[in-house]
C-alpha cells in the first residue's frame, strides 16, 4: 500500500504536470472500486479547471475551479499514470505501458487540454473515488484521522496522552491512523529501528526517551523516504513510471537474518507478524 511518502510524492508529481488543467473526458472503464465510481462523475467535472492537488495522510484531494473536490485513495495497488499524447517518446518511458500493468486494470481515464491523459489502474480495485463538499475536513474518513508525522500536534504531550493505559504495542499503534495518519507497515518498521524500540513494547511503557524519538524520527525517515522518491518493494512506481529508491535505504524492512545495520551490534534482525503486518527488527538493540 503506498503510505505518505509514495502519496507526497505523485501530489508533487500531479501540480507539475496537470494544475490548471481542464478536463475534456472522464471514461470509467470499470466502476466497480472499493466504493462504486459516482455516477455523475463525468457530468460534474468535465470543463473543470484543476486548481491544484493536496494531501490529507494517504488521501489525494483534487480542487476544482467549480469549487467541487475530488478524493482518490489508491488502495492497496492503485496507480496514477499520465500518458503525454504528443511525445511518443515520454509516453512509451511511462510504465503504464509495461506488459506488468495489463490495461485491463485502467478503470478510469480523464483527458486534460494540456494533451495529457491521467489513468487510474488498481489491479485489486480496493482504491476509490468520491466527490466532497466545501466542509469535507469535518467528515469521515478525515475526521478520524490523527495527525500527520510532521504536523507540530505530533508532539510529546501529544502522545503521552494518547498512550495513557492503552496496551497496544508500539507497532500496532503506529499504524492506528486514529493516532497518527500516514504511516504505513514498511515505515513503522523503520522508524522504530532508527528509534531503537522492540515493535511488541507497549506503548504504556515508552519513556520520555522514546517518545521524543518516534517524533523525531518519524518525521527523519519519512522525509528521507520522499527525497529518495519512495519505496518500490510491489505496486508502486513514480508518476513518471521510474521506481522509487528508498528500499535501497532500508535499515530492517524485509532483511530478516542479517547481520543489525547499527554500528556496534552485533544483532540479527528477526522477521515476526505483529497484527497480521510483517515487522522486522534487532534481537539486540531494539528494546
Amino acid at each position: 500500500m503506498p503510505e505518505l511518502p509514495e502519496v507526497e510524492i505523485l501530489k508533487l508529481s500531479l501540480n507539475k504536470n496537470i494544475k490548471h488543467a481542464k478536463i475534456k473526458k472522464i471514461k470509467i472503464n470499470n466502476g466497480n472500486l472499493r466504493y462504486k465510481v459516482p455516477n455523475n462523475l463525468n457530468k460534474v467535472l468535465t470543463g473543470c479547471n484543476i486548481k491544484k492537488i493536496s494531501r490529507i495522510a494517504k488521501y489525494l484531494i483534487f480542487h476544482f475551479n467549480n469549487e467541487k473536490k475530488l478524493l482518490i485513495h489508491l488502495g492497496m495497488s492503485g496507480t496514477i499514470h499520465l500518458v503525454f499524447k504528443k511525445n511518443t517518446k515520454n509516453t512509451n518511458a511511462s510504465f503504464y505501458h509495461l506488459s506488468s500493468l495489463p490495461k485491463k486494470h485502467n478503470h478510469i481515464e480523464i483527458s486534460l487540454n494540456n494533451n495529457y491523459k491521467m489513468i487510474y489502474n488498481d489491479p485489486r480495485r480496493f482504491g476509490y473515488f468520491k466527490l466532497l463538499n466545501k466542509n469535507f475536513i469535518n467528515l469521515k474518513p478525515f475526521s478520524d484521522l490523527g495527525p500527520e508525522p510532521f504536523d507540530p500536534l505530533f508532539n510529546v504531550l501529544y502522545i503521552k496522552k494518547f498512550i495513557k493505559n492503552k496496551k497496544v504495542n508500539i507497532k500496532t499503534a503506529l499504524l492506528n491512523q486514529k493516532f497518527v495518519s500516514g504511516i504505513g507497515n514498511i515505515y513503522a518498521n523503520e522508524i522504530l529501528f532508527y528509534c531503537s524500540i522492540n515493535p511488541l513494547k507497549k506503548i504504556s511503557k515508552l519513556s520520555m526517551k522514546n517518545i521524543q524519538d518516534i517524533v523525531n524520527n518519524s518525521k527523519k525517515v519519512l522525509k528521507k523516504a520522499i527525497f529518495f522518491g519512495g519505496s518500490s518493494i510491489k505496486d508502486f512506481k513514480k508518476i513518471d513510471g521510474q521506481s522509487g529508491n528508498f528500499q535501497q535505504k532500508f535499515k530492517v524492512y524485509g532483511k530478516q537474518d542479517n547481520k543489525c545495520p547499527k554500528a556496534g551490534c552485533k544483532g540479527i534482525l528477526k522477521k515476526i507478524i505483529i497484527s497480521n503486518r510483517a515487522s522486522f527488527y534487532c534481537l539486540e538493540c531494539q528494546k
